[in-house]
């Protein structure tokens, strides 16, 4: 079963429908479950949108890797607490 630590790594693939056919099925049986995830989805997706709205410039996927594995990292941490 994939974990909120799970999730939070490879939700920027998921988000870009990057994933393999059993990790999004994966991804979609642990969001039926977690609100927690489910919102960090969300979240996700709005930020996404957002700045793609508001940006001429396409999107570094570099900085966005970093930014997903940072979350990853505090989500982590949380888990730990």
């Amino acid at each position: 079963m994939l974990m909120c630590k799970d999730l939070a790594e490879i939700a920027s693939d998921y988000i870009d429908g990057e994933l393999s056919a059993s990790q999004n099925l994966a991804v979609r049986m642990h969001l039926m479950m977690c609100k927690h995830c489910r919102s960090f989805i969300g979240n996700l997706r709005a930020s996404t949108d957002l700045i793609q709205a508001h940006s001429s410039a396409k999107v570094d996927e570099e900085l966005m890797r970093k930014i997903d594995q940072r979350v990853a990292a505090a989500l982590k941490a949380r888990d730990k607490d």
